[in-house]
């Protein structure tokens, strides 16, 4: 009934789609299962995209070929660049979506992909011949053959979910959980967790009185946007609102802590730390009389509304009673409340740098079954699984990228060298050449890299990357070889209270002045206005942060060449740590666990000594 696959993806969320579209991209024919086709792409929780971070991740699924960024940007309803006030590493575009409208226009990227099939049932089992797999298993009891598995179940796996004291098993509200891959993946060895989300109410817009909460904007430059491409933009935008709790509905909320799930030991797993519930919120905060609220709207020809910041798994009675003391929110009807889910998930320290698992061949996994949260993360996961499972089956290295080279280099490294005992989140803190690693600079960095091992339409974009770069160098000589006279800038830096220049000088000690941009500059002097209207805002931003920040990326970028020199330093998988007994007995048991691939990947695991690194140096003859 089925022929054999190059790739079958379990799971249409994020990851699922992303992995789907990555592996077919190269070449690779794939099977895509879901256990319901119209919820492919569905946002589970709030319906965004990018953030802190997390928006420098989906710029990076953008550049390496992934369609997440394209498809916020033609389905947002607003688009803000987050920490314009902070330095440029900490950028981080983010949107607003139509929940419908994305997943719809996901739907439809992939049906119009011909590499890719669909299959809608429940996936319960893999087929495992000799340590190796060879397909997947159904409800019914079909086989799909499969040179790869990628798995990407999401909440789904043993998934339960709690309101109050009530409880009953589902991957999200009116969807039921998957069951069967969990056994038997234990009995093939893998460690299995169980942790835990939660995703706040929806409520009726209509009833909500938007004059007691404060706007919030879009950004005014509606050109911002996630994809390099030149996808066309909504030319409207939706404001969000804000409100806050206050100490009536905390004392509202306190009166459901006894059926609470969480206070009274129903739920075992960790939720995420960064994004907790409204009664962990009070109840870690006490001292905190109130917690914002975003609220988000759903979409363009929808009345509903997300509640961000309200997330609660309390009886529902109880979450009704107070949302209805929140300042807008008096008489406002709820559609559904929120609710906890836990579900099962591996530990990520059992897989290689590409995703595949150690224990069985050609199997991956992605997104949350790794412990991780958020679309973005997910996604990113998704896309080097789908490429990593192309690569391994037409015998090609695989596609690593380093700490150095992108945000999801970062979590991927952190997830297989750290493990994670709670939900994973992407922060910039957890980049240490995050200076590198900005939003403005992920074609530069990723596109050459996805161009090189294959990925379908990198041809036209490394065209764009080669102009951005070629016009940033002729940016820089200007500023560099360019004079301005004293009286035609010291009017405007008398105006913006900086010191006024003496003399005639150079244009690029100027705009290294914290105050002054290339806006500026351009108003004040209409001969640097005029040069720079020949190019567009992304490759003048992209020049100005080159000029501005040169010294810290030059800085940075020498840190990085070191830790590239331990990089280069191979380790075999087979790699015998027992027989060096000048290493600790924690580092050899953490080496045998993790079996890292490169002395650089050694020196990031928990427990292991710069004395321990010199001893495997040693070994290695260096």
């Amino acid at each position: 009934m089925f022929p054999e696959y190059d790739v079958i993806v379990v799971g249409a969320g994020h990851a699922g789609c992303e992995a789907a579209v990555a592996a077919a991209n190269m070449g690779s024919k794939v099977m895509l299962a879901t256990m319901n086709m119209q919820t492919i792409a569905q946002m589970s929780c709030n319906p965004a995209m990018g953030g802190v971070a997390k928006g420098q991740i989906v710029r990076e699924i953008d550049a390496l070929g992934g369609l997440s960024g394209i498809i916020t940007d033609a389905t947002r309803v607003q688009f803000r660049m987050l920490n314009r006030s902070k330095g440029p590493a900490m950028w981080s575009p983010r949107a607003q979506s139509d929940r419908h409208m994305f997943a719809a226009m996901w739907r439809q990227k992939l049906e119009e992909n011909p590499n890719v099939d669909f299959w809608q049932e429940m996936i319960v089992g893999l087929v495992v011949k000799d340590g190796v797999v060879k397909g997947v298993r159904t409800s019914i009891g079909l086989e799909i053959p499969g040179k790869t598995v990628i798995l990407t179940n999401g909440t789904f796996l043993n998934g339960l979910i709690h309101i109050g004291e009530k409880q009953f098993g589902g991957g999200r509200a009116g969807e039921r959980a998957a069951t069967g891959l969990t056994a038997q993946l234990t009995e093939l060895g893998f460690e299995a967790g169980r942790m835990k989300t939660g995703t706040p109410p929806r409520v009726d817009g209509r009833t909500l009185d938007w004059s007691k909460m404060e706007v919030q904007h879009g950004d005014t430059d509606v050109e911002g946007r996630f994809s390099f491409t030149d996808s066309k933009l909504p030319e409207k935008q939706i404001p969000c609102h804000i409100s806050y709790t206050n100490s009536a509905v905390h004392e509202m909320l306190k009166t459901g802590f006894e059926r609470s799930p969480m206070f009274n030991g129903t739920i075992q797993a960790l939720g995420p730390r960064y994004c907790p519930s409204i009664e962990d919120k009070i109840n870690r905060f006490a001292d905190r009389d109130r917690h914002q609220l975003f609220v988000e709207p759903e979409g363009w020809n929808t009345c509903e509304v997300y509640v961000n910041g309200f997330s609660s798994s309390l009886p529902e009675d109880v979450q009704y009673k107070a949302m209805r003391l929140i300042p807008g929110f008096e008489n406002a009807k709820m559609f559904r409340p929120g609710y906890a889910i836990e579900y099962d998930f591996f530990q990520p320290t059992q897989l290689k740098p590409t995703l595949e698992t150690k224990l069985v061949k050609n199997l991956f996994f992605a997104g949350q079954i790794n412990g991780t949260t958020g679309y973005e993360e997910a996604g990113g996961q998704g896309l080097m699984a789908g490429i990593n499972a192309h690569l391994n089956i037409h015998e090609q290295d695989p596609f690593i990228l380093k700490r150095s080279e992108g945000y999801i280099g970062v979590l991927i490294d952190d997830l297989v060298n750290k493990g994670t005992k709670e939900p994973y989140r992407m922060f910039t803190s957890r980049a240490e050449y995050r200076i590198l690693l900005r939003q403005d600079n992920a074609d530069v960095r990723l596109t050459p890299l996805a161009h090189k091992i294959g990925m379908l339409g990198m041809e036209e974009r490394m065209d764009s990357v080669n102009k951005k770069l070629e016009e940033e160098k002729e940016i820089a000589k200007f500023f560099a070889n360019h004079s301005v006279e004293p009286d035609v800038l010291n009017k405007t830096l008398e105006e913006i209270g900086d010191s006024p220049l003496r003399q005639k000088v150079k244009l690029l000690p100027v705009l290294l002045r914290p105050k002054l941009n290339m806006g500026i500059l351009a108003d004040a002097d209409s001969e640097v206005g005029t040069f720079l209207s020949s190019y567009d805002k992304t490759t003048l931003e992209y020049a100005e942060v080159g000029m501005k920040y040169a010294g810290y990326i030059k800085k940075e970028q020498e840190m990085v060449d070191k830790m590239i020199r331990l990089e280069s330093v191979a380790l075999k998988e087979d790699e015998d740590y027992d027989s060096l007994e000048s290493l600790s007995l924690e580092a050899r048991e953490k080496l045998n666990k993790v079996r890292p691939l490169s002395i650089g990947q050694a020196s990031r695991i928990s427990g292991i000594s710069p004395s321990d690194i010199s001893v495997l140096l040693v070994h290695k003859g260096r």
